[in-house]
């Protein structure tokens, strides 16, 4: 049985490394991102629930003969 070959493991250069870097820091980034277009949405869609409620009092409020 012949042995499998062995190669020599390349030290990684600079650019690699930097890549590396880059890589992990987008991927946080876009996480963050996410994470902060969705806290948009759920704001937007609170605000407009309070607005729905503020229309409807005012409805209330002015059709109510006094």
């Amino acid at each position: 049985m012949q042995a499998a070959p062995v190669r020599a493991t390349a030290i990684p250069s600079v650019t690699d490394a930097l890549r590396a870097v880059e890589s992990l820091l987008m991927s946080s980034g876009q996480r963050t991102a996410r994470r902060n277009a969705w806290t948009s949405v759920l704001e937007d869609r609170r605000r407009a629930k309070d607005r729905v409620e503020a229309q409807r009092v005012l409805e209330q409020t002015f059709a109510t003969p006094s």
